[in-house]
């Protein structure tokens, strides 16, 4: 299935229904009085999360939605039936923006969370509203209000705790497939993750944490180039990012696992300053392709390269080497994150 992150829609609510100018008509009631009755309310527009949608696909190809308008109303009191509002089921995890003004309407982060994004329009009062002491027989009845109608984008961002980023061919789909169920695609050439990947990390019974993986970045992604920077928004959720660097690039494509982490590390930042800012971790893959002694060598120089201030970890996504201690320590990470933020959102 194709996936689609970002969508454009046009959503419209239901005008207000009219409202009714009559008068009552009994063969035996000579003076019948104002009987005209309200129109109904137009219908609103929802968005609502759905956790068993993982992309906006259904939303590629029809693009225009609208809710019901109000009924009428009409004689002998009758208030018109309000419109059908409009539900559009979308992925947890979905930003909702203003086309128009960029303005950010809301973040839908539940199942079943629901987003009020166009409101109907009013029913027009009928006659009778108007019936006064010195106005016994009015003859207006106002017109039903126009609905809401605007323009939205839809961008999906992915939940997940600890983000994955480097390189294309460094061995991310490799380490989600080594600590999750997830299956992406693992080949000998770059690009073989076109979309986002999700695993979910169980240590143990209550003790897990969800991991994503994104397209390489290359040079020049926050330009436009390759794949990567169109799934980076996914990592703006984490609250962790393991940077993967290959660490036998020297030997075996004469690249620079220093230079190549660099980059990555510019076009992080031009795309998003706030996404440069979280917190990483330095992990250095592939040491199997090393002899034993070289290894621990191998990832003080790259941490020298980077001048690497935080935690660093060599590991072998291919063989398991080194995978179990940076999931415990990502785990106890998390959950002293979640213990520190407890308080203050009680308080």
């Amino acid at each position: 299935m194709r996936f689609v992150d970002e969508v454009t829609l046009t959503v419209g609510a239901g005008d207000g229904g009219d409202g009714c100018a009559h008068f009552r008509r009994e063969k035996y009631v000579p003076c019948g009085g104002p009987d005209g009755g309200d129109g109904g309310r137009g219908g609103n527009v929802y968005l609502e999360g759905d956790e068993g949608l993982s992309t906006l696909v259904d939303y590629r190809h029809e693009r225009r939605f609208h809710a019901e308008c109000g009924v009428d109303g009409g004689g002998q009191q009758r208030t018109g039936r309000a419109g059908t509002d409009r539900t559009l089921h979308v992925p947890v995890g979905t930003l909702v923006v203003d086309e128009g003004t960029g303005e950010v309407i809301g973040d839908i982060t539940a199942h079943g969370e629901r987003m009020l994004v166009a409101a109907g329009g009013r029913g027009g009062r009928g006659n009778l509203q108007f019936k006064s002491s010195t106005n016994r027989s009015p003859q207006e009845a106002t017109e039903g209000s126009p609905g809401e109608s605007r323009d939205l984008r839809l961008e999906l961002q992915l939940l997940a705790d600890v983000g994955l980023l480097g390189m294309p061919n460094v061995g991310k789909s490799t380490l989600i497939r080594a600590v999750s169920a997830a299956r992406p695609r693992v080949a000998e050439y770059p690009f073989t993750t076109l979309y986002p990947q999700l695993g979910v990390v169980r240590l143990e019974a209550h003790r897990s944490f969800v991991v994503a993986d994104v397209p390489g970045v290359i040079e020049g992604a926050a330009a436009g180039s390759g794949l990567g920077v169109q799934f980076l928004k996914h990592l703006s959720r984490t609250g962790l990012l393991l940077h993967l660097v290959d660490g036998v690039a020297w030997e075996e494509r004469d690249g620079d696992p220093v230079a190549e982490a660099r980059t990555l590390l510019e076009e992080m930042a031009a795309f998003s300053p706030e996404l440069a800012a979280k917190p990483r971790w330095l992990v250095v893959n592939r040491l199997d392709a090393l002899p034993e002694e070289a290894r621990a060598e191998r990832v003080q120089a790259i941490a020298r390269g980077l001048e690497w201030a935080g935690p660093v970890y060599g590991i072998s996504a291919l063989t398991g080497e080194g995978v179990d201690p940076i999931c415990h320590d990502i785990m106890a990470y998390l959950e002293q994150q979640r213990s520190e933020e407890e308080p203050s959102a009680s308080a």
